[in-house]
């Protein structure tokens, strides 16, 4: 080939090679660099898709195995009223509980009964948090103070609050406040107790090494005790709003004229079994609300720990 042909020769492509007889043989063009990049973008988002479909895959196999006892639950409770071998006439069938519940929400009961519970448990829980995180940090932190206070608490720690409803209607009524007080009383205790031993349980070697570092009582407090102790204190939070639900129910069903306990109360007098059981899904229905919300807070306040 001339240096003229080789000149001409098409872009992409090779000149002939010569063998050693004198022929030549057409040697195929390389491909483009386009084509091999497209190639390389096309197994990537392959892979990219059969990593979200194996996520996605191993998500609804996670879910299913959460909720396979919570499905032969709902089954079960289907099931044995209609077959007669539990008593319907006391135990419906879901589908008869849940029309139920849908008929208080139109006409508008469940929403006044949820309304008055969400008001009273709220109040108790957030004076709850106010006062016993303070006064637990206070207690696990400073000998005096815990030197002071520890005989009361060991009497108190040790009583029911159900035991204190007649004590509390007593002193304070069967209005609003005695509820309130209630709920507050029964939620401090699980967050007082946490957060006293999420303060004494602290790693001691990590407050060596900030004393060693020349950090004040006050600073080591802020940075090395309060994040320390925060998933026991949340530990004792999510406690507490189970308590606030739970108790409120005993306090409701005493005196109260709204509420998801006097609506519970109130079907069984009156033998309205499936309003009855409208109120204690709903009951169950909040407290399982409640203790993602306080997941979420949790997670959100604790982002600093590894998992």
């Amino acid at each position: 080939m001339t240096d003229l042909d080789s000149v001409a020769a098409p872009l992409g492509t090779r000149p002939p090679a010569s063998r050693g007889n004198g022929r030549t043989t057409d040697v195929p063009a390389a491909a483009p660099p386009e084509s091999r990049e497209g190639t390389t973008d096309a197994a990537d988002l392959h892979e990219v898709a059969a990593s979200r479909w194996g996520r996605t895959g191993a998500w609804f196999a996670s879910a299913a195995k959460r909720s396979a006892a919570l499905v032969v639950l709902v089954a079960l409770w289907e099931f044995l009223p209609r077959s007669g071998l539990v008593d319907r006439v006391f135990v419906p069938p879901l589908s008869e509980d849940l029309a139920a519940w849908y008929e208080l929400l139109r006409n508008g009961q469940l929403v006044e009964h949820l309304q008055a519970s969400l008001v009273r448990s709220l109040a108790g829980f957030g004076l709850a948090i106010a006062l016993a995180i303070p006064l637990g940090l206070a207690i696990g932190w400073y000998r005096p103070v815990a030197e002071l206070l520890n005989p009361v608490l060991e009497v108190f720690r040790n009583t029911s609050p159900v035991a204190l409803l007649p004590v509390f209607a007593l002193i304070l009524g069967i209005g609003e406040t005695n509820k309130i007080v209630f709920v507050l009383y029964a939620c401090s205790w699980p967050i007082l107790l946490n957060t006293i031993g999420g303060v004494r349980t602290v790693e001691p070697l990590l407050i060596k090494s900030a004393r060693s570092m020349g950090l004040g009582p006050l600073r080591l407090f802020q940075k090395v005790i309060l994040p320390a102790a925060v998933p026991t204190i949340f530990t004792g939070v999510r406690l507490a709003g189970a308590y606030s639900i739970l108790v409120l129910l005993f306090a409701e069903m005493v005196g109260a004229k709204a509420g998801l306990g006097y609506l519970i109360q109130a079907s069984q007098s009156n033998f309205r079994i499936t309003d009855m059981y409208a109120g204690i899904i709903t009951i169950s229905a909040l407290g399982l609300a409640f203790n993602q919300v306080l997941v979420v807070v949790e997670r959100r306040f604790s982002t600093w720990r590894t998992t």
